[in-house]
């Protein structure tokens, strides 16, 4: 009778808590959902606001077909965009100019590039707003989303601007060219144009896939000013001060990075990430676009810039003293200064502490076993990302297209069998030490663990400190609260309060992390999916019977039926998501043509060549980094060596002034479509002390060595001019690659079957020949 009376009155609390973890899971939801794109609006929207409908037919037109620099595509998109911002009343011409951009490889890039610059003018100018995004495309596709989407948000914004009031600031459209090849218009802009000379605020539109919640991912530095505008004004913020800090450590290089290096302005850059599977590949076509996605990005961009028009540009387009802290939060964006980093971070740090010794003092727990227990709760911190980590890895070997891919075609089952899978090794750990070590132990262990990461993050990256502290901080407290009182009821409600924290404010991020990241790096979105559950630990243990039930079926249940719903969601994603001409396999060829050996090859930058690579590849090899995209360690395999000439170098000048020899050759592509020249000039035992190529000066800190390094894109039709000065008397030579597109037509070449397809690379399709001249 006494164990009937037991079991009896623990049916209520086992209900309760099962009630506690469904409204968890509903928030974790809805949190989710929050970040979703809205509805697109129709074509009869109203004239003021922003239409999905209206944009996409621009989006239709822009990526017609692959529009790379310099190519008559390219040219009919620049002349359909003078006509469509001349028709809404703006001032509008074509900044044709010659970029350059020094990369860390150590060269040069440069293009010859065709800006399209427009001017709605304010009525009382405090400064200038700049609306950017790039006409150019990839050369392996036609670039709906990136960036056919950001130009037709940008086009449909300045309709409805023009529809409406004036604003009170000039606003300045700047559509790129070369962003794909070397965000070169964006330097040519900055550089030259007479509108850039004052600087101002950028809101720049780009893509990175083609759905999911526009994302307001980097930020001019001190941006507390800005980071609350776009609160203020978007209607769907989704933003992170975390992806600032993660993409300020990162090497990625857009128009936005041109705008700040230049250091006259301040601003925000956008992009949508989900849908990576097509970024930059032959299926990133108008209809793959989300039109949500489209109208997101407009409404957002839209209603910023109304909103930074209508403010002191003059205060905005300088850097602010500090940096904000902002998430997203069922579908607001939480906001607070940075200099509230520090305290926020020690308060959880002191809180948890205090947890610690609380436990302690109540015998709960001796401060011997909150150490073990912590020093435990590093084991699923560590676990659960690597076995994240391992289905992806088994997800390869299952089907090895995978391993050419960022994200899966259709990523979403496999997403949610991670998270599964994650519940899943947290759940073990819990269930097997939970009795031995004890639940107390090990929340707060895992508490201490996030409470010590909130620190580290606020000394190392501020703005993703967030992530830790409000959970530690929540779950500390209410930790506090239950260990000085033995209501079950206040047990509940504390697991569910400290709980709706930490997934209010993980869950997003975990969301967004996924598709940023992708399954491929399955491990970092992870370890933010695995500091949630850590921070869960005690709503998780409602889930569980109580210390004196001791039915080891109920334990390994919970953590059971975790694994199992990760293995159903892996065999449904691996039945979905298949390969077919829409969602093909990506591979990389490219064909390498040394006119001065007379030897060809088969080149791939595939880490593991697929089936269909590995019948043109099948060893190692180091090719010179004078083969743009494809220096370094490659896949190689022997080929026929085609006809196809090398370009002309010929001596137009060379002379002696003073103590240098002044060198001037034109350089002449001798086969149809070459879209880049490689110049590589090396002096044997000189200095290469200037150069000009192009009409434009190659900056004097890019060279001072024995060799000047160019790879010039979209070169003139009749030969792009290069002079160089040199000091001292050694022999020269100049060493030239021209790189063209398309594979048809080669020797030994055989088409891909049906599902397999040129990845989005600049390393795919490509043709590169090579010949050496001496210039004496």
């Amino acid at each position: 009778m006494p164990a009937t009376r037991s079991r009896s009155a623990l049916r209520p609390s086992r209900v309760a808590g099962l009630i506690v973890v469904a409204l968890l899971l509903v928030l974790a939801g809805w949190s989710v959902v929050s970040l979703r794109p809205p509805a697109p609006a129709p074509a009869d929207a109203p004239a003021t606001e922003f239409s999905a409908a209206r944009a996409f037919g621009h989006v239709e037109a822009i990526a017609a077909e692959v529009r790379v620099t310099g190519s008559a595509e390219s040219d009919r998109v620049v002349d359909d965009l003078v006509d469509i911002l001349s028709g809404l009343g703006l001032d509008t011409r074509v900044q044709n100019a010659v970029g350059a951009v020094r990369t860390a490889a150590g060269e040069t890039r440069m293009a010859r590039v065709r800006n399209v610059v427009a001017v709605l003018p304010g009525t009382e100018p405090t400064g200038r707003l700049f609306l950017t995004a790039h006409h150019d495309s990839v050369e392996t596709g036609p670039g709906a989303a990136d960036d056919a989407a950001g130009v037709a948000a940008v086009l449909e914004s300045v309709r409805a601007l023009t529809a409406g009031p004036r604003l009170r600031n000039d606003v300045v459209v700047v559509l790129t060219d070369a962003e794909e090849a070397c965000s070169c218009g964006a330097e040519a802009f900055a550089a030259a144009h007479p509108l850039a000379s004052a600087g101002g605020v950028v809101l720049n539109l780009e893509a990175r896939g083609t759905s999911g919640p526009p994302i307001m991912f980097e930020t001019s530095g001190g941006n507390a000013r800005l980071a609350e505008a776009y609160a203020t004004a978007a209607p769907h913020p989704v933003a992170s001060s975390l992806a600032v800090e993660v993409y300020r450590a990162l090497p990625n290089f857009t128009d936005f990075s041109v705008f700040m290096a230049d250091g006259d302005f301040t601003g925000l850059n956008t992009a949508f990430i989900d849908g990576a599977a097509a970024y930059h590949s032959p299926q990133d076509v108008p209809e793959r676009l989300d039109r949500g996605t489209l109208q997101a990005l407009g409404d957002n961009a839209l209603a910023t810039a109304r909103e930074l028009g209508d403010r002191d540009l003059a205060v905005l387009a300088s850097p602010g003293a500090d940096d904000a802290t902002y998430f997203p939060v069922l579908g607001e964006l939480v906001r607070y200064p940075g200099t509230l980093v520090w305290p926020l971070a020690a308060g959880a740090l002191v809180a948890t502490g205090l947890l610690v010794l609380v436990v302690h003092r109540r015998r709960i727990s001796s401060l011997r076993r909150t150490a073990g227990a912590t020093a435990l709760a590093a084991l699923p911190l560590v676990l659960a990302p690597l076995a994240a980590q391992g289905l992806w890895l088994l997800l390869v070997a299952v089907r090895p297209g995978y391993g050419q891919l960022l994200d899966p075609w259709r990523p979403g089952w496999y997403r949610l069998a991670t998270v599964a899978l994650l519940a899943g090794v947290v759940l073990c750990w819990y269930a097997v030490l939970r009795r031995r070590v004890g639940a107390v132990p090990l929340a707060v262990g895992g508490l201490v663990w996030l409470a010590v990461l909130g620190v580290v993050l606020a000394a190392a990256a501020p703005g993703g400190s967030y992530l830790a502290v409000w959970p530690a901080l929540a779950g500390a407290l209410a930790g506090l609260l239950v260990a000085v009182t033995a209501s079950r009821l206040l047990r509940l409600g504390t697991a569910l309060l400290a709980g709706a924290v930490a997934v209010v404010v993980l869950a997003p991020t975990v969301a967004l992390f996924f598709p940023a990241l992708g399954l491929s790096t399955a491990a970092a979105p992870s370890a933010v999916a695995t500091l949630l559950l850590i921070a869960l630990l005690p709503a998780l243990e409602l889930l569980f019977p109580a210390e004196e039930d001791h039915r080891p079926w109920a334990v390994t249940a919970v953590p059971a039926a975790a694994l199992v719903v990760a293995v159903a969601c892996t065999g449904v994603g691996l039945s979905v998501d298949r390969f077919d001409a829409a969602h093909p396999v990506p591979s990389r060829l490219a064909y390498v043509l040394d006119r001065d050996t007379g030897q060809a090859s088969w080149v791939s930058t595939e880490q593991s060549p697929g089936a269909y690579t590995v019948e043109f590849v099948g060893s190692r090899d180091e090719l010179p980094a004078d083969y743009p995209y494809l220096g370094g360690p490659v896949w190689s395999g022997r080929a026929e060596p085609a006809d196809l000439p090398a370009a002309n170098v010929e001596t137009v000048t060379d002379s002696v002034v003073g103590d240098r020899r002044e060198l001037s050759v034109r350089v002449t592509p001798q086969r149809a479509g070459v879209r880049m020249l490689v110049l590589d000039l090396r002096v044997d035992g000189g200095t290469v002390v200037a150069a000009r190529i192009g009409g434009r000066a190659v900056p004097v800190e890019e060279l001072g060595g024995n060799r000047a390094w160019i790879v010039f894109h979209a070169p003139p039709e009749d030969g792009l001019q290069a002079s160089f000065s040199v000091e001292g008397d050694g022999a020269v030579e100049l060493r030239v690659v021209d790189v063209s597109d398309g594979l048809d037509g080669l020797p030994g070449r055989e088409p891909r079957p049906e599902g397999v397809d040129a990845a989005g690379s600049h390393s795919s399709d490509v043709v590169h020949v090579a010949a050496t001249t001496g210039l004496g």
